[in-house]
């Protein structure tokens, strides 16, 4: 472990969309500054992901000054989106947990992302991330909250681990469909130069001076078989997880991270064990 480091650092500005890989980000009690603190909702208030629509994958979001976003997506024009100023919330449905958000001003953005889905959808914005979600109660500690993200504040993935996954799926029935690049499984952070696997672990891991508790191990959904370049779907990883990587039901690849402290993470720093 002595050479493991932070390869790379990804940032979800809107759940689902594709992601920005900044040099550097800094971490909140919810996530990295910046990660889904937007998403898009049906008419009946559930959060839309690429689970339903995996051409969420070809649109992109990129940060604006202040927590705003530039929507961008094939055959659309790119649209800027503000922080909405009203204080009027909407109760949003994310995987069974209710959460209050603030939709975006006006029709603009809704009618964009309709448009681009086809369907009856509304872009919506956490305004207040220390106080609407709580993490899990089950793998959460008191005081604990999360964005938009599926479940907790961080995702970490290993490179290792990745390549022996592509190893095995070379093996396997569906071998045309790898290797498989890291952004199918949409993680917060990546770590290089450990063992593979090695991340099953770790309960208390650190990067740089941010220390994080390692919640649990993340299992994987039809998500992952979706190519985040074309948006077509396939059988792997999901084939290859559940006959080498299953634990208790689910389908694992990387772990949840809780960040014990605020800071600044940077490609390149050092990642150690703590626990």
């Amino acid at each position: 472990m002595g050479n493991a480091r932070l390869q790379s650092i990804h940032v979800h500005p809107v759940k689902a969309f594709r992601g920005l890989a900044p040099r550097e980000a800094v971490v909140e009690p919810w996530g990295l500054a910046g990660d889904r603190r937007w998403a898009v909702i049906d008419d009946g208030g559930k959060v839309v992901t690429q689970r339903q629509h995996p051409r969420l994958a070809l649109a992109a979001a990129e940060l604006l000054p202040g927590g705003g976003v530039r929507l961008s997506a094939p055959g659309r024009d790119p649209l800027a989106v503000p922080v909405p100023r009203s204080t009027g919330t909407v109760s949003v449905d994310i995987f069974g947990d209710k959460v209050e958000a603030v939709p975006a001003e006006g029709d603009t953005a809704h009618a964009w992302c309709g448009a681009y889905l086809g369907a009856d959808v509304r872009l919506v914005h956490l305004d207040d991330p220390a106080t609407r979600r709580p993490v899990d109660p089950e793998y959460g500690l008191p005081g604990e909250t999360v964005s938009f993200a599926d479940g907790y504040p961080l995702l970490l993935t290993s490179a290792a681990s990745l390549d022996a996954l592509n190893s095995l799926i070379a093996q396997g029935d569906h071998a045309h469909e790898g290797p498989l690049p890291m952004n199918r499984f949409r993680p917060s952070v990546v770590v290089a130069g450990t063992a593979a696997w090695a991340e099953d672990d770790w309960s208390r891991v650190a990067i740089g001076d941010v220390a994080f508790r390692v919640a649990k191990m993340c299992g994987r959904c039809v998500v992952t078989t979706t190519d985040q370049v074309t948006a077509d779907r396939g059988r792997e990883p999901l084939r290859t997880l559940g006959l080498h990587r299953r634990f208790g039901g689910k389908l694992v690849f990387g772990q949840n991270l809780v960040p014990e402290s605020r800071g600044a993470i940077r490609v390149g720093d050092p990642v150690t064990v703590l626990a």
